[in-house]
């Protein structure tokens, strides 16, 4: 199994959009990924995001890009500040290829968590629509590769 983790892109100021919506900018940079992704012919089983605007904007942006077998998906346990233990549960119940949208600190929470079992033991950056993947083997987790936008052209 593959595990994509995506930060959502870069988001307007709570004092500009309460909604915090995506900047043109994270709107360039999560297309500029997903194009890259989708030329790579990535296919996930489900895209699951928090249902704040700007990671359901992104998980948007992905799902028009690449194949998503059965759906994008708001869910629970994917907001800054949840427990990453709500997903390592979950994913251990899944078999297919997943993509979670999310925030930060979550993300790099979860990752540690996944790869070291302890959410605070590696220090993972995760820029605004940047994608991480690991994948799942016997031995469990590990991870494969990290993309971000800067590099793309």
């Amino acid at each position: 199994m593959k595990l994509y983790l995506v930060r959502h892109g870069e988001a307007k100021p709570a004092e500009i959009d309460p909604s915090r919506g995506l900047t043109l900018k994270g709107i360039q940079d999560a297309t500029k990924v997903a194009e890259f992704l989708a030329n790579a012919r990535l296919e996930v089983n489900e895209v699951f995001h928090s249902g704040k605007a700007r990671a359901q904007e992104t998980a948007s942006i992905f799902a028009e890009h690449i194949t998503v077998r059965s759906g994008v998906f708001d869910t629970e346990g994917l907001s800054p500040n949840d427990d990453p233990s709500i997903w390592t549960a979950r994913l251990s119940r899944l078999a297919e290829d997943t993509m979670l949208v999310g925030h930060l600190p979550h993300l790099a929470r979860l990752v540690s968590r996944l790869l070291s079992d302890d959410p605070k033991s590696l220090s993972i950056e995760f820029r605004p629509a940047s994608v991480l993947c690991l994948s799942r083997s016997h031995a469990g987790w590990g991870l494969e590769w990290m993309i971000i936008p800067d590099i793309l052209q």
